[in-house]
């Protein structure tokens, strides 16, 4: 029995699962004693006598529901929030969202040639600084400030 035991341990480690989860072939177990080896149990694995048992994912149809819902955006609202503001989505996160959207926009607009290269500068450095909320206020910041160029 001891035998079977170290097949069993090796197998699980090779399968990645626990010792529960493998099966020997009752038909060919003399075939599985011989093994010795972590070699001789691949063999054993690759002709189909040593198996890992597939397991079973559990059937919660409530949880399916709530995961699916969740997915969607729902179950999201002020009485199923625990944990602050900051918490829930970090500052860094939230910076960092903001200012790569902003470089970005930055970017196809000197690209574009709506920009020109001094005032893609002085932009840059005003968003680096935190001035704008969003996009829509990098916008209106230039509009205000008549730094749109008319494309040729």
């Amino acid at each position: 029995m001891s035998d079977i035991k170290s097949i069993k341990r090796i197998a699980s480690r090779l399968l990645k699962c626990g010792i529960t989860k493998v099966w020997i072939d009752p038909e060919r177990i003399n075939e599985a004693k011989k093994a010795i080896t972590r070699e001789d149990v691949r063999k054993l694995i690759k002709q189909g006598i040593v198996k890992k048992i597939k397991e079973d994912k559990e059937k919660n149809p409530e949880a399916k529901y709530k995961a699916m819902q969740k997915k969607r955006g729902r179950r999201r609202g002020p009485g199923s929030r625990k944990g602050a503001k900051k918490a829930r989505e970090g500052k860094k996160k939230k910076w960092m969202l903001k200012i790569r959207a902003q470089r970005k926009l930055l970017r196809t607009l000197r690209d574009k040639g709506v920009i020109d290269t001094s005032t893609y500068r002085k932009v840059y450095r005003l968003s680096k600084g935190g001035m704008f909320r969003s996009k829509k206020h990098l916008l209106t910041y230039l509009e205000e400030n008549e730094l749109l160029r008319e494309k040729k």
